[in-house]
């Protein structure tokens, strides 16, 4: 059983050390493994989730009586919330990733060079990936699973609200590991919620090749500045729909709803409402819905003309990720200054146009400079899964490396192979 742990000083970085050259030793054969031997660890850890589902739902109530005595938001507790739903979503994700091609050994291209070399690129794995995210536990299952399939060794730092939940879902993945016979260092978590041992691991560069963070702007931000390791950004998610004034009245209706309050919690809700003019006439029912579900509405001046209901927006609020029913809202002329505000606004995550016009939606898929871009549907589309891809480790908002839903196939790099028949260079 994995313990929680309280430590500092040496004998920290004594155990951080000692974890970090584990996790190398396991990297090295997981790079080799071949995908029988990762598909059948990945069904292992499925089987192992759903066995000890038992277990895992005591832990988090455990984690979730905690949050509520510390006063977290409805969003957050529901961020942090497992249920027998959920544990068996992240077994099926498991699953999900073990049908995926292995993304390891793929030919990326290939050609002959005028002297008889033969060069290939092919795709291998990063490494060690140390992935530090806050209160959502079902990344502890995703972030292991995607790992595995692409090859690498995963240190996961879960956040201290679901340690416990962490615990038991890891102790199901190293058993899934072992009946594979592969290492059970493939996948560790930090010994302590400890901050220190954040710090310590940021600085790991001969053991960890790279860090995805996952969770507030506050943890990014921490983790950009002090990371000596390549650092792969998921940012927040300061999401945008604008409804264009050619966009169908009750598709506009329904994919407003569904974008801002099927989960406000999650990192693809919408933040920012943007209308066009000329869709007013037809925007008093989305902001009846909006508040009818109980969403919080902050508005400019022509939106709280339109309904009394909404609260004045503040210049913060346009920069502001809620994960909570709370949606700013804002008239805008066209596309053009629809574009103009979330270029100022957006954090590159997800942005969607509602409208009938295809050379409208056209300009704006184009011209947007986000990791996702929708035309005619919801931003909580913004996920791995969704795409196809069997889980996410994140969103990436940046434009190194990866962007957008990082999968197994995100989480390689490629090295060339050259193949001679006794060249030397003149």
């Amino acid at each position: 059983m994995t313990a929680l742990k309280k430590e500092s000083g040496d004998a920290l970085l004594d155990e951080m050390l000692s974890l970090g050259r584990a996790a190398k030793a396991a990297s090295a054969k997981l790079a080799q493994a071949p995908r029988e031997k990762k598909d059948l660890a990945l069904r292992a850890m499925a089987a192992e989730i759903r066995a000890q589902a038992g277990k895992i739902l005591a832990a988090n109530e455990r984690d979730m009586k905690a949050a509520g005595e510390k006063g977290l938001s409805a969003a957050l507790l529901d961020r942090l919330l497992l249920d027998e739903q959920r544990i068996e979503a992240m077994a099926k994700g498991l699953e999900d990733i073990a049908e995926l091609p292995d993304p390891i050994g793929r030919s990326l291209g290939a050609w002959d060079r005028p002297n008889g070399l033969k060069i290939e690129r092919v795709a291998v794995p990063l490494g060690v990936i140390g992935i530090i995210y806050e209160s959502r536990p079902n990344v502890t299952a995703d972030a292991a699973g995607l790992c595995l399939k692409s090859g690498n060794a995963a240190v996961l730092r879960g956040g201290s609200e679901s340690a416990h939940s962490a615990v038991a879902i890891l102790d199901c993945l190293q058993e899934g590991l072992c009946a594979a016979g592969l290492p059970k260092a493939s996948v560790q978590r930090l010994p302590t919620t400890d901050r220190a041992a954040v710090g310590i691991m940021l600085g790991m560069t001969e053991y960890i090749d790279v860090i995805i963070p996952r969770g507030g702007k506050g943890l990014i931000e921490r983790i950009a500045n002090e990371s000596r390791i390549p650092v792969l950004k998921h940012l927040d998610g300061i999401c945008h729909t604008y409804v264009d004034a050619e966009a169908d009245p009750e598709m506009a209706r329904a994919i407003v709803l569904n974008a801002k309050m099927r989960r406000t919690g999650i990192c693809g809700a919408t933040e920012t409402l943007l209308i066009d003019r000329p869709a007013l006439k037809f925007a008093k029912p989305i902001l009846d819905d909006l508040i009818k579900a109980g969403c919080e509405l902050r508005g400019d001046a022509e939106i709280q003309a339109l309904d009394k209901r909404v609260e004045a927006a503040g210049a913060q609020d346009w920069d502001t990720e809620y994960l909570d029913a709370i949606l700013s809202v804002k008239v805008v002329n066209g596309v053009a200054e629809a574009i103009e505000h979330i270029e100022r606004h957006s954090s590159h995550h997800t942005e969607a146009i509602i409208t009938a016009n295809p050379q409208t939606a056209a300009r704006f898929l184009n011209e947007i400079d986000s990791g996702i871009v929708i035309w005619n549907s919801s931003t909580q589309f913004a996920d791995g899964g969704e795409f196809g891809m069997g889980a996410e480790i994140g969103i990436s908002t940046g434009k190194l490396h990866a962007r957008g839903p990082v999968g197994a196939e995100q989480l390689t790099s490629y090295k060339y192979i050259v193949r001679g028949s006794g060249q030397v260079r003149p």
